[in-house]
């Protein structure tokens, strides 16, 4: 038989190159497995829930650390792997009753019942004494939607009550502002932001349950107790006296002694609205215990080859709450299972994947795992205000949060879907796959400014916050939508959210190996991705790019 060894060869080296191909993606790929390895870890009672300033925390960030440090990975922050983040605890208890005054007589609110306040102002005490109150409508000063509820309004010494979401909400007008969607506008966080810009001594939100996208039951329960907040150079002393919200009922008392009654909201989106002095006064007084401490951000690097300067940003937030009040099986400890040990578990193993690539990638990759997002995101706002790596480099932040622990799906669900490009990768990816792209299921709810990647858009970066969608691989979509409603009535920040041996994690491995490659092929690009039309921080990328 004649041999022809050129063929062989020939052959011979295909099959080498297929080899090392498939070694290659072999060592990329994230398994359900790796994920439950870290979580059983993480969330373990051992950690007691992961609290900042416990002892909790110092185990979690040294796992996260070490973990680093045994792929490889450099520590990120100038020979450190931890990011120091200065915090005060302030515990707010205001007067039992809100003294509202005017021509009609007095209305007195009644704590946690009617209202719920608090300061950030680092005093022993704050007060407001006839503090005239004003409508100012939405509170929303929106230059690129042509709208300022505080146009010619002089509001120091004043009291502002807005309204929660912003204009667009339930209008009947999909081009007014995003119409349901919520913009960043609608969050209760930008309004106290907006207020103290304005110079209000105080402010007051309406609660109402369904712009709010929740009941009043959660305003009073998360406005009771020590409250953690970033430490800041003034003292918060800029920020408004009084922070509150008041339920719809009571509002409804207050507009009616100042004429305004029906629809309220209807009044407040419209075109020729102007502030409403309500003719009243608010007398309150908010007593306050201080106490200050330093919680850690953990973050790691792998340098670029070629443009080592510019960076993709991968976060996730390890803390959860602590050991809080047992439920039925006797259990205090809240170990934070799928919230977000899931999402750490993640990062550690996309890093995982990077540090084992045969080529490294062109851009460095920067894995940030921070703190105190289940206090409001602080940990990452730490982080974008004093960024380790120069935010106009940083090309992209892929966060991942609370990953679906019910096995693989059929889609992939995008928070703030329409927000960014970074959602054109993850269709050409999924598209690839077969798999199918969703978004909010309930987009009035603003799940986009609720997770550390907000953190990040807030100043300009394109943020992506993904999660598995409700249509189960093997048992179909009403299978995964009663697994999210199972997880978010009934393990939501309880103690239940814990590790289980049988828990599937393949879904949690879909996004970390799909995050991987978006990550992976913005590393090796040299363009930035952008923002899309009409999102609130298209013009804030834009100028820092300027830079």
């Amino acid at each position: 038989m004649k041999i022809n060894y050129t063929h062989v060869l020939c052959l011979a080296a295909v099959a080498f190159l297929a080899g090392c191909k498939q070694d290659k993606e072999n060592t990329s790929v994230i398994t359900g497995d790796e994920i439950k390895s870290h979580i059983a870890v993480l969330a373990d009672d051992s950690l007691m829930g992961r609290k900042p300033f416990t002892e909790g925390e110092t185990k979690a960030i040294a796992y996260i650390s070490s973990q680093f440090k045994k792929e490889g990975l450099e520590p990120g922050n100038n020979g450190s792997y931890f990011q120091d983040v200065p915090m005060v605890e302030v515990t707010s208890t205001p007067s039992a009753t809100m003294d509202l005054n005017g021509a009609k007589g007095k209305i007195s609110l009644n704590y946690l019942t009617d209202f719920v306040a608090s300061t950030r102002q680092e005093v022993p005490e704050v007060q407001l004494t006839n503090s005239p109150l004003v409508f100012a409508g939405y509170g929303v000063v929106a230059p690129e939607y042509h709208w300022n509820d505080y146009a010619g309004l002089d509001v120091k010494g004043k009291t502002v009550v807005v309204l929660v979401n912003d204009p667009g909400f339930k209008s009947g007008d999909s081009k007014l502002f995003k119409g349901d969607t919520m913009t960043y506008y609608g969050r209760w966080t930008y309004k106290y932001e907006e207020a103290a810009r304005q110079g209000a001594a105080g402010i007051i939100i309406v609660h109402q349950t369904e712009p709010a996208s929740y009941g009043w039951s959660v305003v009073a329960n998360s406005f009771t107790g020590a409250k953690l907040y970033l430490q800041q150079q003034d003292k918060h002393m800029s920020r408004c006296k009084v922070e509150g919200w008041i339920t719809e009922d009571a509002a409804k008392k207050l507009f009616a002694s100042a004429g305004i009654n029906g629809d309220f909201r209807a009044l407040a989106r419209k075109k020729d609205f102007k502030p409403i002095p309500l003719n009243q006064t608010i007398t309150l007084t908010v007593k306050t215990k201080l106490k200050y401490s330093t919680s850690h951000n953990v973050i790691a690097v792998l340098k670029g080859s070629t443009t080592p300067g510019e960076c993709i940003l991968y976060t996730a937030h390890w803390d959860h709450l602590g050991i809080g009040k047992p439920d039925a099986k006797g259990d205090s400890v809240y170990n934070g299972a799928v919230d977000n040990a899931s999402g750490v578990a993640a990062v550690l193993n996309v890093a995982k994947a990077f540090a084992q690539l045969k080529e490294k990638p062109k851009r460095s990759i920067v894995f940030l795992a921070v703190t105190a997002e289940e206090q409001g995101l602080l940990g990452s706002e730490y982080y974008a205000s004093h960024p380790i790596y120069p935010l106009n480099k940083t090309v992209a932040d892929l966060n991942m949060d609370a990953l679906g622990n019910y096995g693989e799906t059929n889609d992939f669900a995008i928070t703030g879907k329409g927000q960014n490009d970074l959602e054109d990768y993850v269709a050409e990816f999924t598209k690839a796959d077969g798999k199918k792209i969703t978004g909010d299921k309930n987009p009035g709810a603003g799940g986009y400014y609720r997770s550390d990647h907000f953190n990040f858009a807030k100043v300009g970066v394109p943020a992506l916050d993904i999660n598995n969608g409700a249509e189960s691989t093997a048992h179909g979509e009403a299978y995964g939508k009663q697994k999210q409603k199972e997880y978010g009535e009934q393990h939501y920040h309880q103690p239940s959210d814990s590790y289980s041996a049988d828990m599937d994690a393949n879904g949690m491995a879909q996004v970390a190996n799909l995050l991987f490659k978006v990550g992976n092929k913005l590393a090796n690009e040299t363009t930035f991705p952008g923002w899309k039309n009409g999102s609130e921080f298209k013009a804030v990328r834009e100028k820092a790019l300027k830079k």
